[in-house]
């Protein structure tokens, strides 16, 4: 058992928390969730003994085996397997034992009992047992036995993952576990950590693997820890509820419920059959029961409507992309307007190739690519992190993109973003990942793309800004090609998948919800050396994604025309919600001097009334015809 009693914990002037209580039992899985600053990372090194309470106890039974992730990258001749090992302390220490003892080094001890506590603890399945943690983290077997030197830090990082997980640990601490984790071995870990017996304290931002995982919420929130009963999801209802007992909040939450709605009966009737669009659909109706949850985010932004909307944006045809060599083969891809486009597949398969080749061509080494002189391009990666100037401030760095813009503008869209108070004016060398990278989508949002290209765009984000990019990324007119982890954000943002994959690009036919059956179906054909699911010869694939880029070009005058009528809906019911506000002001029906203005008002919302509806019944005729045509063709 676990039991914090009246722990408060500053660090330097700051109070973190203040008479915190709570106990965490054997079998319970508690996420961790709150603003960045808030003392997560704190009260783990509080718990691992690096940090001592300013006042209360913390209470581990004596005995206990604590797990946790080592942050500092492993090196070393020894292998990775040998390092997973190492997790288990009591292994390692038998097995030097049972060592010396059969070499007569340790008169002492009777060997028979080292072996019956090796028994014990599983000791002579143990390399089998951390091959299969290498193996669920996305390692190669003939990789088992290399060097911990030969890997790249992301790589590390798994090992140091797998370490942790190989410790037979009655507590275990994650803190941000799927950083360096594609989709695969965040579903593989998902799978692991429900079967997990001690108690688990899990920190993450990702939603979807919280909801996964996770029995109970810690929030820390206001110097305090309030524990929920259930996962994320559940924790978003419960405090929605307590929020709209507050009227203040109560009011925002009606406005932001309308906003999110909006997006869905938009979506609702153009919707294509296809699994994927479908499963956007859901999402969206789930937003607008989870925002209120959010009314109280320190973040709130939006995308400006590009200057201009070519209808063809970027093209790549018999492309060839990879650095020294060819990783994508065979690429035929055209992004349109309005498009929204998931790129899958496990890290190194060459999505962020693609992505570059598509942003400048720098990742091409064969073919051609057409860009419409009208895109703009908004492209978004974790390298960029790195371009920005340690020496200039936030405000600095968007001058640049906006310099005919006010300072209050300035001011108050980088508010926005979190960056408040004289945080605007100071250098960004000292900020935290999270903030480089909310900066970051600051500039790039300013610049009015019509096509964004984000590779992993949440990482570093904490859940409140990454449920505010997934609302502006819900209201945005571009197109969209997004890699990323996070399932939320691409069943919110994406109605179509793409699969990255034995160096093809091909269509995924299937929702995101099916990849982990994908993934599954095809781990259990390559055993015994049966053709995977993308196995068809390579003229054949060729052939398909060339029929899917007529398909769509034929489909896109309906698309557009589909498009435009959205637009123009929009505009309607913004207008009509401005009429709305006008037409409940108290003081328009007592004053006898504005009589003139009702009537106008009044007639107007007739009008528009009447248009709304005209628009409403062209949009459904409009979807209808393009669901036809989006029909599966007879085979």
């Amino acid at each position: 058992m676990l039991k914090l009693t009246d722990v408060s914990l500053r660090r330097g002037r700051k109070l973190l928390f203040e008479n915190v209580t709570f106990q965490a039992h054997a079998g319970q899985r508690i996420g961790v969730i709150g603003a960045n600053g808030s003392g997560k990372t704190s009260l783990f090194q509080l718990l691992l003994g690096e940090l001592e309470a300013d006042a209360g106890t913390v209470h581990i039974p004596r005995g206990s085996r604590l797990g946790h992730v080592s942050q500092e990258s492993p090196a070393g001749p020894h292998t990775a397997l040998d390092h997973v090992l190492d997790g288990d302390r009591e292994l390692r220490r038998l097995q030097s034992a049972i060592r010396r003892a059969e070499h007569g080094a340790v008169e002492t001890e009777v060997p028979d009992d080292l072996y019956g506590r090796f028994e014990e603890i599983d000791g002579f399945s143990a390399e089998s047992r951390g091959a299969r943690l290498l193996h669920g983290l996305g390692f190669q077997p003939d990789e088992y036995s290399r060097p911990v030197d030969a890997f790249s830090g992301g790589w590390k990082m798994r090992l140091n993952l797998a370490q942790a997980l190989m410790c037979r640990s009655d507590l275990l601490l994650l803190d941000e576990p799927t950083n360096h984790l594609d989709l695969p071995a965040i579903l593989w870990l998902e799978s692991w950590l429900r079967h997990y017996r001690g108690i688990l304290l899990l920190v993450s931002h990702d939603r979807d693997f919280l909801d996964a995982t996770c029995t109970r919420i810690a929030n820390l929130e206001h110097g305090a820890i309030t524990l929920y009963e259930g996962d994320y999801s559940r924790f978003e209802s419960v405090r929605a509820e307590a929020l709209a007992r507050q009227q203040a909040m109560y009011r925002r939450q009606q406005k932001e419920i309308r906003h999110i709605q909006a997006y869905v009966d938009r979506f609702r009737y153009k919707a294509s059959k296809a699994r994927q669009a479908q499963s956007r659909l859901k999402m969206l109706e789930r937003m607008t029961h989870i925002a209120p949850a959010h009314v109280d985010s320190p973040f709130r932004f939006r995308f400006l409507e590009p200057e201009r909307q070519p209808q063809h944006l970027v093209r790549i045809e018999a492309g060839a992309a990879g650095y020294t060599q060819t990783v994508l083969r065979d690429i035929e891809l055209q992004i349109s307007s309005g498009d929204r486009i998931g790129l899958l597949g496990v890290n190194g398969a060459g999505k962020s190739t693609l992505v570059k080749a598509l942003a400048d061509g720098s990742t091409l080494l064969a073919g051609e690519r057409r860009v419409s002189r009208d895109t703009r391009i908004g492209y978004f990666a974790q390298h960029q992190l790195e371009r920005l100037d340690p020496d200039r401030s936030p405000l600095d760095h968007l001058r640049t993109v906006a310099p005919g813009d006010r300072e209050s503008e300035l001011r108050r869209y980088l508010g926005g973003f979190g960056f408040q108070g004289d945080r605007i004016f100071e250098p960004v060398a000292p900020f935290s990942g999270g903030e480089k990278a909310r900066l970051v989508l600051a500039l790039v949002i300013r610049e009015r793309p019509n096509l964004l290209l984000l590779d992993e765009p949440t990482n570093h984000l904490d859940l409140e800004m990454r449920q505010a990019l997934g609302r502006a990324l819900t209201g945005y007119d571009g197109a969209i090609v997004v890699i990323s982890h996070d399932r939320h954000l691409l069943r919110s943002v994406c109605d179509e998948l793409l699969l990255v994959h034995d160096g093809t690009v091909l269509r995924f036919e299937r929702s995101l919800d099916d990849y982990t059956q994908w993934l599954d179906e095809r781990s259990a054909e390559q055993p015994d050396g049966s053709a995977t699911t993308d196995s068809a010869p390579r003229g054949n694939r060729r052939h398909q994604r060339q029929r899917e880029a007529r398909r769509r070009q034929q489909l896109k005058p309906l698309t557009d025309r589909v498009r435009q009528l959205e637009s123009r809906l929009s505009e309607c019911r913004e207008r009509w919600e401005a009429l709305g506000r006008k037409l409940a002001e108290p003081e328009l029906y007592t004053d006898d001097s504005r009589k003139s203005e009702l009537t106008s008002l009044i007639r107007d919302e007739a009008e528009l009334k009447a248009s709304i509806e005209e628009l409403e019944t062209l949009w459904l005729d409009a979807s209808e015809d393009l669901e036809r045509a989006q029909s599966p063709e007879p085979s």
